[in-house]
């Protein structure tokens, strides 16, 4: 991509006619050499923040390419953790609520993420043993377990299923919302598993 940027200078509108000028600073973030058939990402932004380098212009463009991310983070919070019905009374208690949807949150997007950046690594790395190992026996219908690990591709699959994910070749990969609902599925699921087996030990 080609990186330009400048200060700029803009003028209060007509109505605040006796407001100072507002100093930003404009970046314009280019791609050279789009995939074929595909239109070239342009990006034109503002920012309060200074911008006197092209390290520093990269730098806020790198900020800004995580606003999907962000998003999404907010969509887990509205939609799987209900944060906006949370009927509490003081500040300090939805402070505490909110630091713990924020880890659920973030775990979720963590395997998504994992799921196409890191398919091959095994899901022991992002679930704890008996969450993943409950999910293997519930999805083959055995209480033998694997040599090894599953993939987190393919549990996180799994785990979307319990949640709604059909896995149809047209669907893609399984976004945030259908994996919310089978790890709330699979909780539960394994909650029991650890009350079987140490049923059996005692």
């Amino acid at each position: 991509m080609s990186i330009r940027f400048c200060a700029v200078e803009l003028k209060a509108p007509k109505r605040k006619a006796g407001q100072p000028a507002l100093r930003l600073w404009a970046i314009q973030a280019q791609e050279i050499h789009p995939p074929k058939g595909t239109a070239p990402i342009l990006w034109q932004l503002l920012t309060t923040l200074p911008v006197t380098s092209a390290a520093e212009a990269i730098e806020r463009v790198r900020w800004y390419a995580q606003r999907w991310q962000i998003e999404v983070l907010h969509k887990v919070l509205k939609s799987g953790c209900k944060i906006e019905q949370r009927q509490l009374e003081t500040a300090q208690r939805l402070e505490r609520a909110l630091s713990i949807d924020l880890v659920v949150a973030w775990h979720i997007l963590a395997l998504c993420k994992a799921a196409r950046e890191l398919p091959e690594d095994p899901i022991s790395n992002w679930l704890p043993a008996a969450q993943w190992q409950t999910l293997w026996c519930y999805v083959h219908q055995r209480t033998r377990l694997p040599k090894s690990p599953p993939s987190v591709r393919q549990a996180v699959r799994w785990i979307a299923q319990l949640g709604g994910f059909l896995g149809r070749k047209s669907d893609g990969e399984p976004g945030p919302t259908t994996l919310w609902r089978g790890l709330h599925q699979l909780e539960a699921m394994t909650k029991m598993w650890q009350l079987c087996h140490a049923a059996k030990r005692r």
